[in-house]
């Protein structure tokens, strides 16, 4: 649907005229042999990342740009407010870290503080303004990633985003129907009111938005770093702003706010390494368990039926053990060495019938379809890599802007778990491993990816809730078992989802023939069509045979859906 676009360092203004998402090229003679990409969900950053490229940035510098310039174009998927995991390769050591920005509980936050007096979830109250915030860790992740790896200023590198936001940009389709979509939300809160429904009104498509506070405040971090987002004035002001209005936050949680430098999970299928996120993500543990278990079951590929049985049937399993083991590692003990020994795999596949489904046990819960959160991948010419996942969590977070910082909260403190059988907005369970308490992280599924072979390698990731590690899942598989090297393929592929809890596969509409899901039931498992399609993928794929670089988006990010 989409074909990349090829350039040198000549201005790239009259890209912006293009609808293509996608901005790949190949280096001019002044670049070393890798040819650069950037693919992110919205063209005006994917034109930022490309933009610092061109200045002479690495793919960390242009991290931090495409990052900041989604919080400015995509402020109900991601932002200064929210957080996220940045996933690196660094090309000349060979190293691959993971920058975890995810977001914290305040320090007066309490196992028990959305539930009533009968240990019941008070409604909303987990996802419904600053009470449901988590202290943000985006604006950390971009000092860190600039000081750290980058080679241009941190002024540089938001540079492109302070423009977005001070001297605006057009609103697209997909903008003015999220908006749309949220009115009631965004109504809730003045300072919310005053910036996405200028003098009551709803902007639409092709009407110029502004965002001059959110411009001040990326210009506070430009400057002073740190220091512009948790301490001084916009501290303050953030920390009046939710106190006010019923939040609990304090000047201290931002002020001991530490962005943590991760060891990714890394594991080989078939003589592919895949590396990807660690706790507090779930990502890494449940796809290295499901790959292992994968080693000792029958898969078909000429046989979609049964091999979708037994996909099912390990996701089950996968996901039972993210219910009951895993949180932030920081404050749990995860049993994460069983997890990915070879052994524990065996025990799990002699588990799996291959001709029938297995059962979850509890009640089965709603599934929320109305997530979002944001992906970007990224090569430069070097060959560093950059696969990052950034959210707010719900639709416009919590809907609530904190003063006049022009910050749209997250309302990441629902991906606690608030107690036995309450589930969050995804339907997912937990344990006490994943229990709020004050510096925790809460436990997420955001999983940015690598995948590398002898074909090519691979840099991957996408919103979707708890469908993000199936997702990957499927696409990996794909990858390595069907020798998929087309990228745009990749990324479309029809998806299927379980979970463990509620017991049923979850299936996009018109994905697959009524045989396929016929034979499904007769194994005994329940199938639910979906209303809509989820995910956006965003995917770079280095085809190292022909040293070409290739980057996808996910058509679902265009389509009418509400994913």
């Amino acid at each position: 649907m989409f074909t990349n676009q090829f350039f040198n360092k000549k201005p790239i203004h009259a890209w912006l005229l293009c609808l293509f998402f996608v901005f790949g090229f190949f280096a001019d003679r002044n670049y070393a042999n890798v040819p650069a990409a950037v693919v992110s969900a919205h063209p005006l950053a994917t034109a930022a990342g490309t933009k610092i490229l061109n200045e002479g940035g690495n793919a960390f510098d242009a991290a931090v740009a495409v990052s900041a310039a989604l919080a400015v174009v995509e402020p109900y998927a991601s932002g200064l407010g929210g957080g996220g995991f940045w996933l690196l390769h660094n090309a000349t050591n060979g190293r691959d870290i993971m920058i975890d920005g995810r977001e914290i509980a305040p320090l007066e936050a309490s196992e028990h503080m959305y539930l009533n007096r009968d240990g019941q979830p008070i409604p909303g109250k987990s996802l419904n303004g600053p009470i449901a915030a988590g202290i943000p860790g985006t604006p950390a992740a971009l000092v860190h990633l600039t000081q750290k790896f980058g080679q241009l200023t941190l002024a540089q590198n938001l540079k492109p985003a302070i423009q977005l936001a001070r001297n605006g940009f057009k609103v697209d389709q997909r903008f003015a129907r999220t908006l749309r979509y949220h009115e009631k939300k965004l109504a809730q809160y003045p300072d919310t009111a005053k910036i996405f429904l200028p003098d009551g009104k709803l902007p639409v498509a092709g009407d110029w938005f502004r965002q001059p506070q959110l411009a001040g405040t990326l210009n506070e971090i430009a400057k002073s770093g740190m220091n512009g987002f948790y301490h001084g004035s916009v501290a303050k002001e953030l920390v009046h702003s939710v106190r006010k209005a019923g939040g609990v936050w304090r000047e201290q949680d931002l002020y001991h706010y530490k962005i943590v430098a991760r060891e990714p999970v890394q594991f080989e299928y078939r003589n592919t390494r895949i590396t990807t996120a660690s706790l507090p993500s779930a990502g890494g543990l449940t796809l290295a368990q499901a790959f292992n278990i994968l080693e000792y079951l029958p898969l078909d590929k000429d046989d979609s039926d049964n091999q979708a049985h037994l996909i099912t049937e390990i996701l089950r399993l996968t996901y039972k053990d993210r219910i009951e083991l895993l949180g932030d590692s920081d404050f749990d003990q995860v049993p994460a060495k069983k997890l990915l020994s070879k052994g524990y795999a065996r025990k799990q596949a002699a588990l799996i019938d291959p001709e029938q489904a297995g059962k979850s046990i509890l009640k089965q819960s709603i599934v929320n379809e109305g997530v979002e959160t944001t992906h970007f991948s990224i090569i430069d010419k070097a060959g560093n890599r950059v696969a990052a996942t950034m959210s707010i969590n719900t639709f416009f977070g919590s809907g609530f802007v904190a003063g006049n910082t022009g910050i749209l909260l997250n309302n990441e403190m629902d991906d606690f778990s608030k107690g036995r059988n309450i589930p969050n907005i995804f339907g997912l369970h937990g344990s006490h491993a994943n229990m709020i308490a004050p510096g925790k992280r809460p436990l997420s599924s955001m999983s940015p990816t690598f995948v590398e072979n002898d074909k090519g390698i691979l840099i991957v990731g996408t919103p979707g809730g708890s469908r993000i590690i199936s997702m990957l899942f499927l696409v990996i598989l794909d990858y390595i078992n069907n020798n998929q090297m087309d990228p745009q393929k990749l990324v479309e592929i029809p998806r299927f989802h379980h979970q463990y809890l509620p017991d049923f596969i979850q299936v996009e509409p018109d994905a697959f023939d009524p045989g396929w899901i016929v034979s499904l039931q007769a194994k005994g498992h329940e199938v639910r069509i979906m209303s809509q399609k989820w995910g956006n993928m965003q995917l770079i794929l280095f085809d190292k045979e022909n040293q070409q670089t290739r980057a996808a988006n996910d058509p679902r990010g265009l389509s009418d859906t509400h994913y």
